[in-house]
């Protein structure tokens, strides 16, 4: 009797991250804007954020080290890479993509690499994307990183906005495993209703680039808190609540909740609906702030010694557009 092949799975097999070296404190913005210490902490958890400077510097910049560092931590060369891709909102430019841009300051010559927009979920849907490359058999060792310069579209005398972003990049190694280990399951959505609350308003092919658009301050990020905030409790609570459900899994199976930094309220929110203490959810909001797709990544790599073969996390996830997600990982080394 022939033996059935065991299932393939995306493992994760490494971790990297970068965060660039200038911090921005809630004490620096306060005599940028009308706003406290205490006010922005007490609201969003945030202390201070960091921020990539310098001439010429992109997305790309982050992206770059982050790549090098996955294949050092693994032992191997850029050249054994075979797709890379990076989930980001604020690319070095429209085109080409900031993968591709990335690959060439890394020296990576044999993968092929695209971007994936999805705002806070990017890293998310970026992720699944990659599992499914690898459990099609046809790719061994794919790179998922999430990478954003937030500082390049924070308008930094709106008080609502500024005070939440940072720069950062992270990301994981994806490898074949035929022993249960890796990207498990996914619940991902996307409601395009949501985009009035939180978008950028010109820069793409409905508003394009004018003086207008320029003078009007229409190239930052535009959010609605308070619609946002909703939307986000809801979303990343319930679909964390479901993914555990279609698993046959409650909190107490769970060993962390790895939440997308945006609020500590929102993470608060949904560890209490799966039944998790706080002890197991990963933060990194006070010193980071929300660094888009970078912050799921980004937590991974700062506890990646306080995560045990074989525990099960939750990634999830609440961005623009509307999207959002949760998927389930069991950790492989």
């Amino acid at each position: 009797m022939n033996q059935q092949p065991a299932k393939i799975t995306a493992a994760i097999t490494a971790v990297g991250g970068y965060v660039p070296e200038d911090k921005l404190t809630n004490a620096d913005l306060e005599k940028m804007v009308d706003t406290t210490d205490e006010w922005i902490r007490t609201r969003t958890g945030v202390s201070e954020r960091r921020i990539l400077k310098g001439e010429g510097l992109a997305t790309s910049d982050m992206v770059a080290p982050v790549i090098k560092q996955l294949c050092e931590k693994r032992g191997i060369s850029t050249d054994e890479i075979d797709c890379v891709i990076v989930a980001t909102v604020t690319p070095d430019m429209v085109f080409p993509a900031t993968a591709n841009i990335a690959c060439d300051k890394a020296g990576v010559k044999n993968a092929w690499s695209f971007d994936i927009g999805a705002a806070c979920s990017g890293f998310l849907f970026a992720l699944t994307t990659g599992a499914s490359l690898i459990e099609s058999g046809r790719y061994k060792k794919v790179m998922v990183v999430g990478a954003d310069k937030m500082s390049a579209i924070v308008d930094y005398t709106d008080r609502t906005t500024c005070i939440l972003f940072g720069d950062a990049a992270a990301g994981v190694l994806l490898e074949p495993n035929h022993d249960g280990f890796g990207v498990l399951d996914s619940l991902l959505r996307a409601d395009g209703s949501g985009r009035p609350y939180l978008h950028m308003k010109a820069g793409g092919s409905l508003k394009p680039a004018s003086i207008e658009t320029v003078t009007n301050k229409e190239h930052f990020a535009y959010q609605e808190g308070q619609s946002v905030f909703k939307f986000a409790v809801k979303g990343m609570a319930d679909v964390s609540a479901e993914l555990l459900e279609r698993n046959n899994m409650t909190g107490d199976d769970i060993a962390w909740l790895v939440p997308h930094q945006a609020n500590k309220r929102i993470i608060d929110a949904t560890a209490n609906r799966i039944g998790l203490s706080h002890d197991k959810v990963m933060m990194n909001i006070e010193r980071y702030g929300n660094t888009t797709a970078a912050t799921i990544p980004l937590c991974l790599w700062e506890y990646r010694k306080q995560i045990n073969k074989g525990d099960y996390l939750v990634l999830a996830a609440f961005g623009g557009g509307f999207t959002w997600g949760a998927t389930l990982v069991k950790w492989e080394y």
